[in-house]
């Protein structure tokens, strides 16, 4: 099932919906990008305003956290967190609390963030911008390394531990595809 997407989110062609970690931890690279473009962003607006970068790259940020970012919190709340519950691990147990608290805290910080990267696309600058866009940022702090050190490598063990494991990767890089409109191949 080598199922591959140029779609936001995917860092590579090369990271396949049949490695579904692979893809996870791609998303997570388009995540770290969109996070540094938006601080650039901000910047950037301080200096030159809401002028035709400004507002592409406004555009670029909330596609991102709009389209891909969505599923990708998705595929770790349907796949991910599942097995770390499952775990005898306390930490394992404890990151999946955290990811979900994470998540929680993205999607808040998100909702004060995007009305002021809207307004920016359309040549407006909102008051609110810089203290939405560090919250945001901030939100994320320490999440994508608990998920790429702690979560991601529990999971995966947990998974491949499974009498049915490769089952489980090869339904949950299935279900990733879908999410995306990807067929596999």
């Amino acid at each position: 099932m080598r199922a591959t997407s140029s779609l936001p989110g995917l860092h590579s062609p090369a990271a396949g919906f049949d490695e579904p970690f692979e893809v996870l931890h791609a998303c997570h690279e388009r995540v770290r990008r969109s996070l540094g473009l938006l601080q650039r962003l901000v910047a950037h607006v301080a200096q030159h305003g809401a002028d035709d970068q400004a507002r592409d790259a406004a555009r670029d940020v909330a596609r991102y956290f709009n389209l891909a970012a969505p599923a990708h919190h998705e595929d770790e709340e349907r796949h991910v967190l599942p097995l770390l519950r499952a775990s005898a691990d306390a930490r394992l147990q404890e990151a999946a609390q955290r990811m979900l608290a994470d998540h929680e805290r993205i999607r808040a910080t998100w909702q004060s963030l995007e009305p002021a990267l809207q307004a920016l696309q359309r040549g407006e600058i909102a008051p609110a911008l810089a203290d939405a866009a560090q919250a945001f940022v901030q939100a994320h702090e320490g999440h994508l390394e608990l998920e790429d050190e702690l979560a991601f490598p529990g999971a995966r063990a947990q998974q491949e531990a499974a009498a049915d494991g490769a089952a489980q990767r090869e339904a949950m890089g299935r279900e990733m595809a879908q999410r995306r409109g990807v067929k596999p191949a």
